[in-house]
């Protein structure tokens, strides 16, 4: 996997949803293994699949982005004459973020409609990853919002995975691991020596909480913890702590109003820092809108990821997925969906006229590692029988400034590090 990103996915989710994505989960015996072909014929539309939680309970934008990427690379391949002649159909499915809603969207995608592959899938709770993996349907370029894409063979995540993927436990024996170079980066060209993490009193949260921490440590950085009260929260408090402290960075593992919140008392206190660190899934062209009465802390906002910056329109493969998403806000996990989306095309397209699902993984388990033109880090999906103790990691990273957006930092494949990497359990 490719380390920070599936763990703060993972984590910072836990935290938006709490008990929100509950229900009973149906029975697998309502999913027999599909007879669906793994063969594609020649001529006819190739179907595949898009699950998300677009009406979850914390907000369908959180997880929207990955398909409405994905729709929009389809929509212009097809307008191109489709993928070696043959349309992209696309079969969409909300699962509402619940267990019960996504089992019967992989029922319906798999068994009912027989999709040949599933495509940038961003679930709240992918409970059907199982049964997916069970049929043998590739999903690709999913989001690792929950530990899936660390289990089960045949589930393809954005970020790529290191781990056995038996569909017994998660990573290796229900351990994960995660990287550094986020605080390695601020270390070394930012030259910051005192980080605060801000977390709510709340269980995902504080989880959230303890792994960045874990990593600064690691990184030998001065750690400031501040809590605040998940009902009642006291930002003003927090800012004037960080000011007394003479913080450098700031971490959270809050959502983006507690985000915004922070940065409004930040503000009024006149609290400066280098930068205030946010996640990809914040990283957004709504930026202007979420923090519109901060515009101090709004223009210190920072964020890292595993993909070129959406706003990067002088790179020609980020400049094509910006013309065909025509004009809409977008958003770092959108351009990530149209990387999945391509990632697809790119394997089906090295079968030529002998489209199968084998073929499909073949590429998919490749040893060269696999970059969507340019949009992602290198991505490999490897099974080592142990964990890395160190692994040289790139990251992209991007400041938001009034006027222009988000401003690339460096090249991403040039933001290199040796990093270790560090435990979790999801």
């Amino acid at each position: 996997m490719r380390p920070r990103r599936a763990a703060e996915a993972l984590l910072l989710v836990a935290l938006l949803t709490g008990s929100a994505a509950c229900g009973s989960r149906l029975p697998e015996s309502a999913f027999e293994k599909s007879s669906s072909p793994v063969r594609s014929s020649g001529g006819e539309p190739i179907r595949v699949g898009i699950i998300s939680s677009a009406t979850s309970p914390v907000g369908g934008a959180a997880f929207t982005g990955p398909g409405e990427g994905a729709r929009a690379y389809f929509d212009n391949l097809n307008a191109k004459g489709g993928l070696d002649g043959r349309r992209i159909e696309v079969i969409g499915c909300d699962d509402g973020g619940s267990s019960v809603g996504n089992n019967e969207c992989v029922h319906k995608l798999v068994d009912e409609k027989k999709v040949f592959a599933l495509v940038a899938t961003a679930s709240l709770d992918y409970a059907g990853a199982p049964l997916v993996s069970r049929a043998g349907v590739p999903d690709i370029g999913g989001q690792p919002i929950g530990p899936a894409y660390d289990t089960y063979p045949h589930l393809y995540g954005i970020y790529g995975s290191l781990a056995p993927r038996t569909g017994e436990a998660p990573g290796w024996h229900g351990t994960l691991y995660g990287g550094t170079e986020v605080y390695r980066y601020f270390k070394r060209a930012q030259g910051a020596r005192t980080a605060a993490v801000v977390s709510y009193n709340q269980a995902s949260s504080a989880a959230y909480a303890r792994l960045i921490t874990q990593g600064l440590k690691a990184e030998g950085y001065r750690v400031v913890p501040e809590t605040v009260d998940f009902a009642l929260p006291n930002f003003r408090a927090v800012a004037a702590d960080l000011q007394q402290q003479d913080v450098d960075l700031v971490f959270d593992a809050m959502d983006t109003h507690g985000n915004a919140q922070l940065c409004e008392a930040m503000d009024a206190l006149g609290v400066h820092v280098t930068a205030k660190v946010t996640n990809v899934q914040n990283w957004t062209s709504s930026v202007p809108k979420d923090y519109k009465d901060a515009p101090s802390c709004r223009n210190a906002l920072w964020v890292t990821g595993s993909s070129r910056n959406h706003d990067d329109a002088g790179d020609p493969a980020v400049r094509a997925f910006r013309t065909a998403m025509k004009g809409r806000e977008l958003s770092q996990w959108q351009l990530e969906g149209w990387a999945a989306a391509m990632w697809f095309t790119d394997a089906a397209r090295s079968c030529g006229t002998e489209l199968t699902r084998a073929c499909v993984e073949r590429f998919m388990n490749r040893p060269e590692p696999y970059t969507a033109d340019g949009l992602l880090l290198p991505v490999v999906y490897k099974e080592l029988a142990e964990p890395p103790k160190t692994r040289h990691t790139c990251l992209s990273v991007a400041r938001w400034q009034d006027g222009s957006g988000w401003v690339g930092q460096g090249d991403m494949t040039k933001n290199c590090f040796t990093v270790p990497q560090l435990p979790y359990r999801p």
